[in-house]
């Protein structure tokens, strides 16, 4: 089973919300994009909750994210995996979160982008983080909810930035 990697963080100096997925899937690692998958909808979630114009550029995804003062980064650094679900990671290791929180300290909430990302943070950072930290359902394609409901719970991202 080949091994994958994650990407480094997006994340700026006035960044003060952090979006933890788990690890990229096929579709991102192809192209070197986070949530790059045209069914994922991380993407149109994040641009309807702001009201603005999805962007299909990768760049501009990312000043989007910046002007927002939003980063985004995944809780495995790299791992073994079958296809794209998260139930199929295996030997996992993870990102120093509690590093980048060092680093960049106006974050001071974090929302998972689903359970995998969720427990694995929690198992990080134990019981009492210095951060508050909430688990959002999975924009993943696999996450079989609709649509309307994923943009609902995920617009609570609105009020902390």
């Amino acid at each position: 089973m080949k091994r994958i990697s994650s990407f480094p963080p997006i994340i700026f100096k006035d960044s003060k919300i952090l979006i933890l997925g788990s690890v990229p899937g096929i579709k991102s690692l192809e192209m070197q994009e986070y949530y790059a998958h045209p069914q994922n909808k991380f993407w149109t979630i994040l641009f309807e909750i702001f009201n603005e114009n999805l962007k299909k550029n990768y760049v501009e995804k990312i000043k989007f994210l910046e002007k927002n003062k939003i980063a985004v980064w995944d809780v495995i650094d790299s791992c073994e995996r079958e296809g794209s679900l998260d139930t199929k990671i295996k030997n996992e290791s993870h990102n120093d979160i509690a590093e980048l929180l060092k680093a960049y300290p106006k974050v001071q909430t974090i929302f998972c982008n689903g359970q995998k990302s969720f427990k694995n943070l929690k198992k990080m950072l134990g019981e009492k983080p210095n951060v508050s930290i909430y688990v959002l359902p999975s924009t993943s394609p696999a996450h079989a909810i609709t649509f309307e409901k994923k943009l609902s719970e995920w617009s609570e991202i609105k009020n902390f930035v």
